[in-house]
């Protein structure tokens, strides 16, 4: 039952209604590029932030603060008069009636009705346990911001039990850690703690020496960072290799616990590794939002949850409704898929497409299918060291390095959060510290 209706108009002066579901990278494009538009944007996420996640492995390693990586959604829209925010979640949609339910609104009403013109959505992805979620208790995903702060958490503990624990297999098993997905994200996180262990931690601990801390990285696949040429993948694993983190590639976790990782190799043979921190970095499953706009507009999702749109990103039958992001799998005109990585420029793309899109249907104008551009990839392994694709230019080192610092500050948002990292980082190259090494919760209780 709906007892009240949340309108989406702020002002009477603005007929057209668009709302978008998502303060990602692909839904916040949207909103900004239609800054000057005339339609009334309702930009509505369960959470108060837009989260840069490309640096959110550097939460979880102490490198920068969680406020430092992320930007309050009103702050960011301040400016923008055609556009406001509502926290809460979307519990369903109403594509006939042209609406979606919200829920857990902040003032603690549920289903409430939002009506729209043009919906886009924006719902991202999460990270897939392969039907073993009972497994992220021992293994925290690291694609949200409170994933970050508890593997900060547990990383940082396990030093501290290290220190105190006088049993040489128990705190050998303090002292290794499992990230399991050897794509950017794990690569980058197994450098990280690598270099945590090697350089910042090793003067702040009297018993134990943390140089001594074990980092296996896992990938199932035949080599790390499979969207990368081979020659930039052998490079990235010398470089881990340098900085002591094992890779294991043709590997694949088939269990996690508590204390321990299990690792089969590709002979078969089954290794428990004592491991009291584990971190998960492998596999995509789209946002649960793609099943139920899926659902309410008569289709099905694929094996990763994705929904199926059409190549200028609407539903098919629902010219009216986007989607954007990891969410969505494009089927070209001629019926074949086309094939996007799950990478932020993507969605940021398609965000400004759909924007484009939305603005030339007020003129009266159509626009042509979306293509999207690839700028390449980069992936950093540690300090001074990165490898790069970047228009058939291949690059590693020091030189792919500080690309990769450059493209990642101008895509952050905001310049007080520029200013802030870019000081971060001038601090720990010059001095091989970290200033968020901060434990916000015990795990006393998890120790045994």
């Amino acid at each position: 039952m709906v007892e009240e209706s949340v309108s989406s108009s702020a002002s009477e002066a603005a007929p057209y209604r668009v709302v978008v579901v998502g303060g990602g990278f692909g839904g916040l494009q949207a909103v900004r590029k239609l800054r000057g538009a005339a339609v009334d944007i309702t930009l509505v996420d369960r959470q108060n932030f837009h989260l840069f996640q490309p640096l959110v492995y550097q939460v979880a390693t102490g490198a920068l603060a969680s406020a430092e990586v992320a930007a309050p959604l009103r702050s960011v829209l301040r400016r923008q008069e055609n556009a406001r925010v509502v926290l809460a979640e979307v519990g369903g949609f109403d594509l006939e009636g042209r609406q979606i339910v919200l829920d857990h609104l902040p003032n603690g009403q549920r289903e409430q009705r939002l009506d729209y013109d043009t919906l886009v959505v924006g719902g991202g992805s999460r990270y897939s346990y392969f039907g073993h979620d009972d497994w992220r208790a021992y293994a925290p995903e690291l694609k949200s911001l409170s994933g970050a702060l508890d593997i900060r958490n547990r990383i940082l503990s396990a030093f501290e039990a290290a220190e105190v624990e006088w049993d040489d297999e128990r705190q050998r098993s303090w002292l290794t850690f499992v990230v399991v997905g050897g794509g950017p994200t794990g690569v980058e996180m197994a450098g990280q703690i690598a270099e945590l262990a090697r350089d910042s931690l090793r003067l702040d601990f009297r018993w134990v020496d943390t140089r001594n801390a074990r980092v296996l990285l896992v990938e199932t696949a035949d080599r790390i960072l499979t969207g990368f040429p081979p020659s930039l993948s052998r490079k990235a694993e010398r470089a881990l290799e340098q900085l002591g983190v094992t890779v294991l590639v043709g590997h694949t976790v088939v269990d996690v616990g508590p204390v321990s990782v299990s690792i089969r190799s590709g002979s078969g043979q089954i290794e428990d590794v004592p491991a009291r921190t584990a971190v998960w970095a492998a596999g995509v499953a789209a946002s649960p939002l793609a099943a139920e706009l899926a659902s309410a507009g008569g289709s099905s999702v694929d094996r990763a949850g994705r929904l199926t749109v059409t190549a200028d990103l609407t539903l098919p039958n629902h010219p009216e409704v986007f989607a954007i992001g990891d969410m969505v799998r494009v089927v070209k005109s001629d019926g074949t898929d086309m094939t996007l990585p799950g990478l932020a420029p993507v969605a940021m793309q398609e965000g400004r497409y759909v924007a484009r899109v939305i603005r030339n249907r007020l003129r009266g104008r159509t626009t042509g299918p979306f293509e999207y551009v690839d700028k390449g990839n980069l992936a950093t392994i540690g300090r001074s060291k990165a490898v790069a694709d970047v228009k058939g230019i291949r690059v590693s080192g020091f030189a792919a390095w500080v690309t990769w610092l450059v493209v990642h500050l101008f895509y952050l948002i905001g310049f007080q959060n520029r200013l802030l990292v870019v000081t971060r980082w001038t601090f720990s190259f010059l001095t091989r510290g970290r200033g968020a090494r901060l434990i916000a919760a015990s795990r006393a209780e998890d120790t045994e």
